[in-house]
Formats: structure tokens, C-alpha cells, sequence
């Protein structure tokens, strides 16, 4: 199966593919899942809001927008994120611009996953599995030297 990583965003260029690619397969083993069809999707605030409006019936801004398309242990999605969104959330949490962007990817493969973010406890354990597998990328960075 495949993961794909799609630019709607014209300023945006994805960095490491083939990398990435290893790295979030590897979480969706460790996690005991099966690695369907997942398209992550680059776009910008205003097409997320779009799609915010028009699938959710939300009218804000977000960083990223998950559609599952999971058969049991398949794990299939298209995982839109939002580069301007990215862009803020780096400053606003101290952080460079491509530890932010993997925090996005990894957070909705970890939705895909059962882990969901609504209750404080939901927002630890999800914050700590995001952290674990910054880890292993950042391991995996290491190892490439």
C-alpha cells in the first residue's frame, strides 16, 4: 500500500519523503495496524477552512483535518494540514517549522489509531505518543548522518 504526500500549497515544499514515508509506516506497525492508502495533503488556511465549513459544519480555522477511511486493522485516511496554520504554530510554541509539521502528521495517523484529544487525559496520553514518535524520527534523523 502507499502513502502519499500531495502539495496543494504552492510556497510549501516537502522535505525527507522518503523518510517520513519509513517513519509513519513504522508507527502504524508499532501501533499494531496495517498500512492502507493515506494521502497527507499540504494546503493552506483558507482551503482547510473550506473544507472545515463544508464536511464538519465548522467555521474556524485548523491545523489539521483527518478523514478516516479505516477498514479494522486497515488504516486508510486523507490527512489534510494546513501549512499556514503550521507556520503559526511554530512560533507560537517555540519550535521550528518541520518539528511542528511532523507533530501534525503524527497526530492525525495517532486519530486513525483510537487515540483522540477531547478530554485532558485524551490530550496527555495523545501528547505523549506524539513525543514518543518525534523521538523515533528524530532517532531515525540521527541514524542518517
Amino acid at each position: 500500500m502507499a502513502i502519499e504526500f500531495i502539495q496543494e500549497y504552492s510556497f510549501f515544499e516537502l522535505n525527507e519523503e522518503s523518510l517520513l514515508h519509513t517513519w509513519l509506516e513504522e508507527t502504524i506497525l508499532d501501533e499494531g495496524f496495517v498500512l492502507g492508502e493515506i494521502n497527507f495533503i499540504y494546503c493552506s488556511d483558507e482551503y482547510l477552512l473550506d473544507l472545515n465549513k463544508k464536511h464538519l459544519n465548522h467555521d474556524y480555522y485548523t491545523d489539521v483535518i483527518t478523514f478516516d477511511f479505516r477498514v479494522g486493522d486497515l488504516i486508510s485516511a486523507d490527512i489534510f494540514i494546513s501549512v499556514d496554520r503550521v507556520r503559526e504554530n511554530a512560533k507560537d510554541f517555540l519550535t521550528d517549522f518541520n518539528t511542528e509539521l511532523n507533530r501534525m502528521m503524527i497526530h492525525g495517523m495517532l486519530h486513525l489509531m483510537d487515540y483522540n484529544d477531547k478530554s485532558e487525559d485524551e490530550k496527555v496520553e495523545m501528547t505523549e505518543k506524539e513525543n514518543y514518535y518525534l523521538g523515533n524520527l528524530k532517532a531515525k534523523k540521527g541514524g542518517q548522518k
